[in-house]
């Protein structure tokens, strides 16, 4: 399963051709905390228990020539939404960390820094 950690993302969020981020976390914690110009398909829950059809749903609004990093709380779930996307074409990846990765790496926290050196790693 490809991942990415969210230093690479960062990098190339700030280059020419910066992937689609979808963020699949329900509205409520979408709209405390999202990674900017990220597009939310509240599916979270039911991508958990198995439900697929919910995440067909967004199709349409999720390009097709771009990659798409797929993000969510801790990056458990969005690895079976990027199995789906995957299996449907799409060029997608997982966020590492998902959100809590994510607002790890930008406030700096001894936690990322363990964290990301274990991906280096591994």
């Amino acid at each position: 399963m490809a991942k990415i950690r969210p230093d690479e993302l960062d990098a190339r969020l700030n280059g020419d051709s910066g992937p689609f981020v979808l963020d699949i976390r329900p509205k409520d914690n979408y709209r405390r905390t999202a990674i900017d110009g990220s597009f939310n398909a509240p599916v979270y829950d039911d991508v958990r228990s198995g439900d697929d059809e919910s995440l067909r749903a967004y199709f349409d609004e999720i390009p097709r020539d771009r990659d798409v990093v797929v993000v969510c709380k801790m990056g458990i779930v969005a690895k079976r939404a990027t199995k789906l996307l995957q299996s449907e074409g799409y060029d997608a990846t997982t966020l590492a960390g998902g959100m809590s990765g994510w607002t790890g790496y930008r406030n700096g926290t001894l936690g990322y820094k363990l964290r990301s050196l274990l991906w280096r790693l591994f």
